[in-house]
């Protein structure tokens, strides 16, 4: 008789039994997960699956119980799990093989490579997406650009890259990153973008919920991880905005080159290997600077708030965030980074 169970980070043993059963069917354990769980007949571990966030991975069956339902079995524990976290909209990113067992338990594919296929468990949860999304009435001709930034917050080098690449464009979409996982909430960061922008003609602002730059289909972006895995997570987020770029007829995407960043150096990477098969061009700009040598970025701005500087912020912010960042709310977040460790 087989039961499930949950296996905590300080279980060593178990979770060495994980690893091995995940080795054994080519597949590694990620360093960051909020929950795991075992399927056990007797002694013998005979499954396992993992969730981080709203994303289920790392799930195997024994070769020699496969074919058993206890896919299916796992699956649904943690369904339920995170349905009692009050999670709905379900992701989970997968070896090409082992995407039809998925399918057949309800979730849908979004985007697939050779390496990996990403899943959703809504039906029309991405089509819904697509169609929410404005669009400009444009002849067949128009030059149409995008932008994706997290903008944490919206400095005066976000500004300068989406003027170049609005310059450019008929119409230009800006995808605002939706995951709240930074220093400056979702709902800010948007505010800060929109006002930041609001100049700008034909800027059409975006969220782009759990498709774009997520801990689902880029978890690299948000915790480090090794350069192949980080590669294949840029690879498959590429993939999604190719998606976006044929439903929008987006013709060029634009980002700022990334000299401090190695993730999102690969994301560049990997866009300027699947893009053009999606017929959308990619231009890479140099990242502005204030002195000709340091460039103006979020993480430059958010060390100053550290230092409780803000006459050195003026000049690498829009006006916009500035006099947020003197607000109550802005001063709230800055006292909340001094105390970060």
């Amino acid at each position: 008789m087989t039961e499930v169970r949950r296996i905590y980070p300080w279980d060593k043993l178990g979770l060495a039994e994980v690893k091995a059963l995940l080795a054994r069917e080519g597949l590694g354990l990620d360093e960051h997960l909020d929950y795991t769980a075992g399927l056990w007949e007797g002694e013998q571990l005979v499954a396992t699956g993992s969730f981080y966030r709203n994303t289920l991975r790392c799930l195997a069956v024994d070769q020699g119980y496969q074919g058993e339902g206890l896919m299916a079995r796992m699956v649904s524990h943690l369904v339920d799990e995170l349905f009692q976290r009050g999670q709905r909209e379900l992701f989970i990113y997968t070896k090409k093989d082992a995407a039809k067992s998925f399918t057949s338990l309800g979730f849908y594919e979004i985007a697939a490579l050779d390496e990996v296929v990403f899943l959703e468990s809504r039906r029309n949860g991405f089509e819904n997406y697509l169609k929410r999304l404005e669009r400009p009435d444009l002849p067949e001709n128009a030059r149409i650009g995008a932008v994706v930034m997290n903008a944490n917050p919206f400095t005066l080098g976000h500004r300068w890259l989406v003027e170049q690449a609005a310059r450019r464009c008929d119409a230009l979409h800006l995808f605002m990153v939706s995951e709240d996982v930074s220093a400056f909430p979702r709902a800010v960061r948007d505010q800060l973008i929109r006002a930041g922008t609001a100049d700008l003609p034909h800027v059409y602002c975006h969220p782009t919920g759990p498709y774009l730059v997520s801990s689902a289909t880029f978890p690299s972006y948000f915790i480090r991880e090794s350069d192949a895995l980080t590669l294949a997570h840029a690879r498959l987020d590429a993939a999604v905005f190719a998606r976006i770029a044929r439903e929008l007829h987006i013709t060029d995407r634009f980002v700022g080159e990334e000299p401090l960043s190695p993730a999102t150096a690969l994301y560049n990477r990997a866009m300027q290997e699947l893009l053009p098969l999606a017929g959308v061009q990619l231009t890479i700009f140099p990242r502005k600077s204030d002195d000709g040598t340091t460039p103006i970025s979020a993480s430059r701005v958010r060390a100053l708030l550290k230092e409780d500087n803000l006459p050195a912020i003026r000049p690498l912010v829009p006006e916009t965030t500035y006099a947020f960042l003197e607000s109550e709310e802005g001063q709230r977040i800055a006292q909340a980074l001094r105390e970060k460790p």
